[in-house]
This record gives structure tokens, sequence and C-alpha cells, in this order.
């Protein structure tokens, strides 16, 4: 066997071997990536002894001072500032979750088959999720004002062109039977879309839309940082006058909702996902 593979490999030999100047392409690339690489961790100072040592110090003295956490009597306004940020969270993402149906039939190809006006909804998605919750946070904070309304806002924008284009998508590949069987027992195009394709998109779109409420309750902390309200904007407040204490126990607050919310998140979507 070994005697007819070496006779192979001589008749054949670019077969049982990379050519010469495939191998020096792929020792190239590999050379440019790691040159590239190399080059970003010089630039952003990881090569800088000096200060990563001072900055493990300082991290170590922060640390410090985060132990034990305490909340120093303020327990009710740490409570109410969460309950804004889970607020904040459930409703964008309704809104969000709302605005996104009708948006992602129309954006889906086998709804609207023009393709003038699939490219421009699809574009249009494709703005608005394009840029990202913080700066649509702090555009809606300029505008608004400070506190969770602005909050709200850009999660919901920023939800709407995310979850209406994973709607259209799961719209496209509908199963054309049960809608053939819809059309047949004589249904109108409106019919055909509530009996034939929403069972079968709606578990999908039901799913998706709680895994973006669980990230939303993560998303929503980092908005109060820039003035969108709720836990974020306390925490930052404890940050900016070193009151590390309790700025730890907001931390544990966080950690152990965001636990509770992805446990009670991934329940409900399995239910849903499950036939």
């Amino acid at each position: 066997m070994t005697r007819d593979v070496e006779a192979a490999a001589r008749l054949c030999p670019d077969a049982f071997a990379k050519p010469a100047a495939g191998r020096t392409v792929h020792a190239a690339g590999w050379s440019l990536f790691v040159a590239l690489t190399i080059f970003c961790l010089w630039r952003t100072g990881f090569f800088d002894l000096s200060r990563l040592i001072e900055g493990a110090g300082k991290l170590g003295w922060v640390l410090g001072f985060m132990l034990p956490p305490a909340h120093n009597g303020w327990l009710g306004e740490f409570g109410w500032a969460l309950a804004e940020t889970l607020a904040m969270a459930f409703l964008g993402t309704l809104l969000a979750a709302l605005a996104a149906i009708p948006l992602g039939f129309l954006a889906a190809r086998n709804i609207v088959p023009n393709w003038l006006l699939h490219f421009g909804i699809r574009r249009f998605l494709d703005g608005i999720r394009g840029v990202d919750q913080l700066i649509w946070a702090l555009v809606f904070v300029s505008a608004v004002g400070l506190g969770p309304f602005a909050g709200i806002l850009a999660i919901a924008v920023s939800d709407t062109g995310s979850l209406a284009k994973l709607f259209s998508e799961a719209i496209e590949t509908v199963n054309r039977r049960q809608v053939e069987g819809v059309e047949a027992a004589g249904a109108d195009r409106a019919q055909r879309i509530r009996f034939g394709m929403l069972p079968q998109v709606l578990p999908v779109m039901l799913s998706t839309t709680l895994y973006y409420f669980e990230s939303n309750t993560r998303s929503a902390t980092i908005l109060g940082v820039v003035g969108a309200g709720g836990i974020g904007l306390q925490l930052a407040d404890r940050i900016r006058v070193n009151n590390w204490d309790e700025a730890s126990f907001i931390i544990l607050m966080i950690l152990v909702t965001v636990a509770c919310i992805d446990w009670l998140s991934g329940q409900l979507r399995m239910r849903f996902i499950r036939p």
C-alpha cells in the first residue's frame, strides 16, 4: 500500500504537495497577519512594561477598595435604578419588536418582490442598525434630555433595524407548502400571511426578541453611563467620586440580575423553539 502511494506521488507530485507558489503565498499571508498583530499590540501599548506595571498597581489598589461591597444606606435608590434599567430594556425591546414585524415583512423578498423597494427598505434597516446604541443614546440625550426615555428610544431605534432584518430572513425561509395550502382554500394575500406564514415565523420572532431583551439588559446599564438613567448612572457617579465599595455592590446587583434574566430568557426561548 505504501509503495502504491509513493508511486502515485512520483507520478502526480502536485496532488500530494502544495505547489511552491501556493506555499509562498500562504507563508506571506501568515507573516503579514503576525506582523500586523504585533504592530497593533505595540501601537496600543501592550509592550510598554512600565505602563503595564503601573496599571496593575492601580488596579490592585481599586480592587482593594472594592472589598467588602457595601450599599451604605443607598439600597432603595440602587433597587429603583435597577428597576429603571430593566424597564428601559423591556420597553425598548418591545417597541423595536413591534416596529420590526411590519418592516420585516416589507423587507422579505417573497412578500415584496419589487427589487427597488426591497433594496430601499434593506438599506434603510442597514442604516439604523449600523449606528451603535451608545451613539443613539448620546443623540437622544441631546434631543429629549437626561433619563430613561432617551435610553428606551436608543434601544428601540437600534434594535428595530436588527430585528427587522432577522425577521425578514426568517420570513424568506418559510415552507411554501403551508402557504399554498392556505391559498388553495381561497385565502387572499393577507390571509396567506396570517395563516400560512405567521405561524411558522412567530416562534422565531419571539425567541429572537427574548434574546435581544437579555442582551439589552446589559446594554441598558452602559447607556446609563452616558446619561440615560438607571443603574448605569448610579455606577458612573460612584466611580467618579471613588466610592469603590458602593460601585462593587452595584456591579454585584447587575451580575445577579443579568444571570436571572439570562436563565429566565433561556427557559422561555427553549419553550418557543421546542416543537
